[in-house]
């Protein structure tokens, strides 16, 4: 990610989370608080480092810090190894109407990205009935 582009995330918000193994960055995952949930931002694990626990340790983490009832994760449908990532830590995958909905809701995305993008959510309290907020 461009030095610009992060300044403006984390200008946004977007809280950043490093793992570090030998004095090196491995991985990263952000946060961001939206209204009333927490979305997951910018997950990245160096691919040689994948599959150790690193994504892991961070996803636990985040569901420490967390502050609202629900964590969402957008991702491209086509990540189908990240989509496995989040369903094996607790996440259920929405449909493709609830994705729009939330995609709608939380992020601002380009519509040919929200109709290749799909939405998981680990929550207490479910949201996917609520109806979208215009801005």
């Amino acid at each position: 990610m461009p030095k610009q582009e992060l300044m403006s995330e984390l200008d946004n918000g977007v809280r950043m989370f490093g793992y570090e193994k030998n004095n090196l960055l491995v991985g990263v995952m952000g946060i961001q608080e939206v209204e009333d949930v927490t979305l997951i931002r910018h997950a990245y694990t160096l691919s040689e480092y994948q599959g150790r626990g690193i994504g892991k340790s961070l996803l636990q983490y985040l569901f420490k810090i967390n502050r609202s009832s629900s964590l969402l994760v957008g991702t491209w449908q086509d990540a189908t190894w990240a989509i496995r990532f989040y369903m094996k830590n607790d996440f259920v995958l929405h449909t493709r109407k609830q994705t729009n909905r939330l995609l709608e809701r939380y992020w601002q995305v380009p519509v040919e990205q929200m109709e290749n993008s799909v939405v998981l959510e680990n929550n207490l309290t479910p949201i996917s009935n609520q109806p979208p907020i215009r801005k």
